[in-house]
């Protein structure tokens, strides 16, 4: 168990990818705080943790309000008296269209929650982990924010303003036995994206294979896999790497 004993904070732990990475973190050992906007969510997932013998707290919160992000990070502190790992994963994507079309107050809104969230999350969870001299927080991102898809280019430059978080932020933190990375997240194979192909009827199969064939793995990976890299950056085990951004999509994308 690469997590043993590790306090770690998840935001945005709702369907798909944010729950597994709390599922996956506890069976690696970590006391995980599970965080989203809904309590009944997070309790339900809380829940399952503790029925498989994990240790988990449900703590609701929005990322666009500083006064949640301090409650969470003070709930941790309160449970645990530590804090070793944050994960930025929530967001907000906001409807398919073309920039030249795109909603303003729904950029705005991707920009609040993704971005602008995940740096009030670290800016609450700092000054502990400052006084540890140790502690990794990890960006959730998105292949999206380095190969152009048509129509989700709010998103991908909500993401994008996160990769450079990264980069600043390790660089800002020089001595501080802090270390902050990316994982670049592409085609996620969960709930979500096979209620997607489920919505298409047949054409929805097709597309499947579709897109299995263009991803040099040969399949589109299961968000339950793609969320070990994201252990490994929590981990002790990437104890000298910071500031990288780690693609994490089969070699759907290749960076020269």
């Amino acid at each position: 168990m690469i997590l043993k004993d590790k306090v770690v904070i998840i935001t945005g732990a709702g369907p798909g990818m944010g729950q597994a990475m709390c599922h996956g973190a506890a069976a690696e050992g970590a006391k995980v705080v599970v965080t989203a906007r809904s309590q009944e969510r997070i309790d339900a997932i809380v829940a399952e943790i503790t029925a498989n013998g994990g240790e988990a707290i449900a703590v609701a919160c929005d990322v666009s309000k500083m006064e949640d992000c301090q409650a969470t990070t003070k709930a941790a502190l309160d449970k645990w008296g530590r804090i070793d790992g944050l994960v930025n994963s929530a967001y907000y994507h906001p409807d398919w269209e073309p920039l030249e079309k795109h909603s303003i107050e729904q950029l705005t809104m991707a920009f609040d929650v993704i971005a602008t969230g995940a740096l009030r999350m670290a800016q609450s969870v700092l000054p502990a982990m400052r006084a540890q001299r140790s502690g990794s927080i990890v960006n959730v991102s998105t292949l999206a924010s380095r190969k152009p898809y048509p129509n989700e280019g709010g998103y991908a430059m909500a993401k994008s303003a996160l990769n450079q978080m990264t980069r600043h932020m390790a660089v800002e933190l020089t001595g501080s036995g802090i270390r902050i990375n990316t994982t670049a997240m592409g085609w996620l194979m969960g709930a979500p994206l096979q209620s997607m192909f489920t919505s298409m009827g047949e054409a929805g199969d097709a597309f499947r294979k579709q897109r299995e064939s263009e991803v040099p793995i040969g399949h589109i990976p299961p968000e339950e896999d793609c969320a070990k890299a994201i252990y490994f950056f929590l981990s002790d085990y990437s104890s000298e790497i910071t500031g990288a951004i780690l693609d994490v999509n089969g070699g759907d994308w290749v960076a020269p």
